[in-house]
């Protein structure tokens, strides 16, 4: 049994390294820079037409059955060819045209297969065929340009030479990365004619340049030879203030000693007003430490305790303030609720105070209807009573004025006295002249002014009687309207 198991065993391992085997045989993986294309059965690859006949990979892996399908390689590097084209411009030189095209295979499936089909055996011969094309082109192109042209824009002929190329090698399934004109020789030596004008342009400027560096250098080397000459005299003066200066310096050396004897004089002077004014510095240094410091520390010391009790007085009304704040902001949260329960519970009174003052309102309208209606009846009987006695006194006056107005005047006689005792009412002191008989007279005075009411009140009877009791527009209280009672002034002595 157990060799059953291990020729089992041996079986199925032997199995799959063969379909191992087989299967690294069918795989074929394309690289990046290369396309497999691979035929023998019918495929269909997108962008291609129905029946192609093969089938293209790119960067990939694909199954490839042995002897029912072959598999070939189509590389995509860069290629390149060099271009040597002899062409005729239009003016009939003819020229030598040196450049390089740099090309390869597209990247997409048409142009692998256009390239396929045209260079898969005969990849080696790109370049030759991709040369005759850009040869072609670029002999036509250049007949129809000077060599002017061609060499003042040469950029124009290499956009002229891809864009009429680029049909043919879309056909062969190339594209063009960069084509390069090197150069361009002329056997005939016409470029060289074109530059001769230029070089003589040059040339004469560049005689011209030299002939002013020549200038320049002569101007220079003539204000060289000035500025030596000045420096050989700026050399001899200064060679004599030298001079000048050495004797001067004998001179001084002597009389060096006596200088030196009054300069030594000079420095004790010197050293000597020194110590004198270190000395006041002392005595001024004594006097600050002795005096202004021990002032300068009670002064500070004060202003400091002044500045202390400012900061503790402010300090406690700040905090003052801050309570007086939080217990008014309390007092007025409380204020604000007990507002509004005392508002809703007005607003309850309100509405019932209203409910009961618009009854009350009706009961009280219903009775000052009824006592309106009453008064009015008791105007009228004593409207109606008023003026019959209206009329008898009218008819009584008519009769007997005197006793009318001697009723009027006893009616009336205590305003009337009171009226001419007012005369005196603004008098603080009086005195009397002549005794009795002064104060006889100023009886008879006040007496004279109420006589003198009698005669206005008979005048005014008397208008009325002429005139009719419905003359005067009036109803006094008696039915007779006493004169005004006027003012006399009472002649006060200057005593």
């Amino acid at each position: 049994m157990p060799m059953i198991v291990g020729v089992v065993a041996g079986v199925a391992v032997a199995a799959a390294l063969v379909l191992i085997g087989l299967f690294k045989m069918m795989w074929r993986v394309a690289e990046p820079n290369e396309a497999l294309i691979i035929s023998g059965s019918k495929h269909k690859t997108e962008g291609l037409e129905a029946g192609m006949g093969f089938r293209i990979v790119t960067g990939r892996g694909t199954l490839v059955l042995p002897g029912v399908q072959a598999v070939r390689k189509l590389s995509l590097d860069l290629n390149e060819t060099e271009l040597h084209v002899d062409c005729v411009t239009h003016q009939g030189i003819p020229l030598k045209v040196r450049g390089v095209v740099i090309f390869k295979v597209g990247d997409d499936f048409v142009s692998i297969a256009n390239a396929g089909r045209r260079f898969l055996d005969q990849q080696k011969l790109m370049s030759e065929r991709v040369h005759n094309v850009f040869a072609g082109h670029l002999r036509s192109i250049v007949g129809g340009l000077t060599v002017e042209d061609m060499i003042r824009d040469r950029e124009k002929l290499t956009g002229q030479t891809r864009a009429a190329c680029g049909t043919e090698m879309e056909k062969l399934g190339l594209i063009v990365d960069s084509l390069q004109i090197h150069e361009i020789e002329d056997p005939t030596g016409y470029i060289q004619n074109l530059a001769m004008p230029h070089a003589a342009a040059v040339q004469r400027d560049a005689r011209i340049a030299q002939a002013e560096a020549n200038r320049l250098a002569t101007e220079a080397e003539q204000q060289s030879y000035a500025r030596m000459a000045e420096a050989t005299r700026d050399s001899e003066i200064l060679q004599a203030g030298y001079q000048a200066e050495r004797d001067k310096a004998g001179a001084k050396s002597r009389q060096a000693g006596p200088l030196a004897d009054a300069a030594a004089r000079q420095e004790v002077v010197v050293q000597e007003t020194r110590v004198a004014e270190l000395e006041a510095q002392r005595r001024e240094q004594q006097l600050q430490a002795d005096v202004r410091k021990p002032a300068d520390a009670q002064a500070y010391e004060k202003r400091t305790m002044a500045e202390a009790e400012r900061d503790a007085r402010i300090s406690a009304a700040q905090a003052k303030a801050q309570e007086t704040e939080l217990a008014a902001a309390a007092e007025a949260t409380r204020v604000k609720t007990a507002a509004g329960a005392e508002a809703e519970a007005t607003r309850a009174r309100g509405t019932a105070m209203a409910a009961a003052t618009r009854a009350t309102g009706e009961a009280e309208a219903a009775a000052a209807q009824a006592r309106g209606l009453a008064e009015a009846e008791a105007a009228k009987a004593k409207g109606l009573a008023e003026a019959d006695a209206i009329k008898a006194r009218a008819a009584a006056l008519a009769e007997n004025q005197e006793a009318v107005v001697a009723q009027q005047l006893a009616e009336n006689w205590p305003e009337i006295v009171r009226a001419g005792a007012s005369a005196f009412g603004s008098v603080d002191n009086m005195v009397v002249l002549n005794g009795a008989d002064g104060m006889a007279d100023m009886l008879t005075k006040a007496l004279t002014m109420g006589g003198t009411g009698l005669g206005l009140a008979r005048q005014l009877l008397a208008s009325m009687n002429q005139n009719g009791p419905a003359a005067n527009g009036t109803s006094p209280r008696n039915g007779v309207v006493p004169p005004p009672l006027q003012k006399v002034p009472v002649e006060q002595d200057g005593g």
